[in-house]
């Protein structure tokens, strides 16, 4: 049998995967920028929950690109070769948006809040009585 940090932190894997779309287009949605700087974005963004090598970003933003969600152009940099930079395109923009909807937003929901805000009481009220 697993143990539980063992099995968080496959849950939390899986889940980083997935989510690491959502935090690159949301970081797109507030700029463009380029491929190296988008690791850090990313990270700042999710508070620090979400980490992204490189070859991890450069992948997932040709896909983008590929799908059209993303739209790139080169440019000249202060410093060293000209650099990619990534934007949304309007079709980015509106599956960002209805990702947010159906996805992100339903935790904030009546009945999906107070469940999570009674799961987080339940873990509090336990801990605050082991202190005792």
């Amino acid at each position: 049998m697993k143990d539980f940090d063992e099995l968080l932190a496959t849950w939390e894997g899986t889940s980083k995967k997935g989510l690491l779309t959502f935090w690159m287009l949301l970081a797109l949605y507030e700029r463009e920028t380029y491929a190296f700087e988008m690791a850090a974005l990313v990270s700042d963004i999710s508070r620090g929950t979400l980490t992204a090598d490189e070859q991890s970003i450069y992948r997932a933003l040709n896909r983008f690109e590929d799908l059209g969600i993303v739209a790139s152009s080169r440019r000249e940099s202060p410093k060293g070769p000209p650099r990619r930079y990534y934007r949304l395109t309007p079709l980015g923009l509106a599956l960002l948006r209805a990702f947010t909807e159906r996805n992100i937003l339903v935790f904030q929901k009546e009945g999906v809040a107070d469940r999570i805000q009674r799961l987080l009481g339940e873990r509090l009220d336990s801990q605050e009585g082991k202190g005792d």
